[in-house]
């Protein structure tokens, strides 16, 4: 907990001294190869203003100028914004994201190991032709009636809440294809904590050889049956005579109730993700663990959960435990809703690919530092979960703090009470105005219609 201590310390005095200040700022631009004159808008002074812009909610750059002490204009403050080179800012962003990996606290992580969490979601770019050739809008909609999406592949680690790794793709790329950049951010011993996209023979085997387990909902083409000893399909294309809805796993052992340990076989077909080379080098069977479990509570989707986990002793890793930390991964939703809701990431600003890519990095940025808060709030006021910390109540504080320098310690700030069991339906009760949707360009729209008038 000392990393968060010092980074809260050091921002009380300047905004850029969680970075390293000024000048670590602008060198790690000048290691990227980017050249600039001396002026107000130095790359420190443009990544400062781009943090307030973001952190306000990722407002109008014509708002910068009632925010910042900085003079500028906004026509300038957007051209140093385009020049900053992406390298550049890849290399500031990591000077608070790495140290965002180690300041978790011992005695948060789940049975004594950092559990990280991975998912996908979505954000929308402007309309312009060369975002719709790198991230093309959904197909139902018609050119000129939708937005460019960029799909992004996040890894999170759960007790902090912080992004170790984020990966862009387009939207109908599957997650399974990106798993090289998250796996780097694996460390060994961690526990990997996904849906049923994430399950699959090749991708437990990745991680298995990493020392990294996985938790992930089994996948719905997996047949699962708990009864003992009983027979599987097979591998072999001649046996032919097998009962529909056999499994393909081979049973090892029974645990418990709905509890098994089963033996998987590597598939005959190589995924479309994986190169041959990769495919060859899998075992050609691994050692996995099925357990189901039932949910009773009000307000729940789904009423019963399957989980493939290569947590494997019952004792140290008891089914209940696995069942609540499953529970768990619905933090990864919230955090990205406070992203693309709180901190308004889900209608992206620029318009060039490096500047949309610029924009996320920001967003992982000051996203990061907002939780930091959250976890020194926590830790300060002797909260156990540093998520029941309020998200917006952390940003709030922090942006007082970069427009007013010299304000006092942090205050207490808003601690969410325990919601277990909580019921809300996905309804608006505020109703929507009765507009129709849009089903072809604005610039049809416009054009005079037969029966009207046109003209004096």
């Amino acid at each position: 907990m000392a990393i968060i201590t010092s980074v809260l310390a050091r921002i009380k005095s300047e905004p850029l001294e969680l970075l390293g200040g000024a000048e670590k700022v602008n060198e790690c631009f000048a290691a990227a190869g980017h050249l600039w004159r001396d002026c107000v808008l130095n790359p420190a002074n443009t990544i400062a203003l781009f943090m307030l812009q973001i952190l306000n909610g990722n407002t109008s750059i014509t708002h910068l100028r009632f925010l910042s002490a900085i003079p500028c204009p906004p026509a300038s403050y957007c051209d140093a914004r385009n020049k900053l080179p992406v390298a550049g800012v890849a290399a500031v962003v990591e000077q608070l994201s790495c140290d965002s990996g180690r300041c978790s606290d011992p005695a948060s992580r789940w049975l004594g190991r950092r559990v990280v969490m991975t998912d996908a979601t979505t954000a929308a770019t402007p309309d312009i032709e060369p975002l719709q050739a790198i991230w093309p809008q959904p197909s139902a909609q018609k050119p000129g009636c939708g937005f460019p999406v960029v799909k992004m592949l996040a890894l999170m680690d759960l007790a902090s809440g912080m992004i170790l790794q984020l990966t862009t793709m387009c939207l109908k790329v599957h997650e399974m294809s990106q798993l090289a950049g998250p796996h780097r951010a694996l460390l060994a011993a961690d526990v990997l904590l996904g849906d049923r996209a994430f399950c699959s023979f090749c991708h437990l085997c990745l991680l298995a050889k990493q020392s990294v387990d996985a938790v992930f909902r089994m996948h719905q083409r997996q047949i699962v049956d708990f009864t003992p000893d009983r027979p599987c399909r097979g591998k072999s294309k001649k046996n032919k005579k097998y009962k529909r809805g056999m499994p393909n796993s081979r049973f090892v052992e029974k645990l418990g109730v709905m509890d098994q340990i089963v033996e998987w076989a590597r598939p005959l077909a190589r995924p479309v993700w994986m190169t041959a080379a990769k495919f060859a080098e899998m075992p050609l069977t691994l050692k996995v663990r099925e357990l189901r479990y039932q949910i009773i509570a009000k307000g729940m989707r789904t009423r019963e959960v399957t989980i493939a986990t290569t947590l494997l002793d019952p004792m140290r890793y008891p089914k209940r435990e696995i069942a609540r930390l499953y529970h768990l991964r619905w933090e990864i939703e919230t955090n990205f809703r406070h992203m693309k809701t709180t901190m308004k990431m889900e209608h992206l600003k620029c318009k060039s690919s490096d500047g949309v890519i610029k924009e996320l990095m920001m967003f992982a940025l000051v996203y990061n530092l907002v939780r930091t808060a959250m976890v020194a709030a926590a830790q300060r006021q002797g909260i156990a979960d540093a998520n029941r910390i309020s998200f917006i109540d952390a940003q709030r504080w922090l942006v007082s703090l970069v427009q007013l320098p010299g304000r006092s310690a942090m205050p207490e700030l808003i601690v969410n009470p325990p919601r277990a069991g909580r019921s809300h339906p996905r309804v608006k009760k505020r109703r929507m105005k009765e507009y129709d949707l849009m089903k072809k360009p604005r610039s049809e729209h416009t054009q005079p219609i037969e029966h009207q008038k046109v003209g004096p």
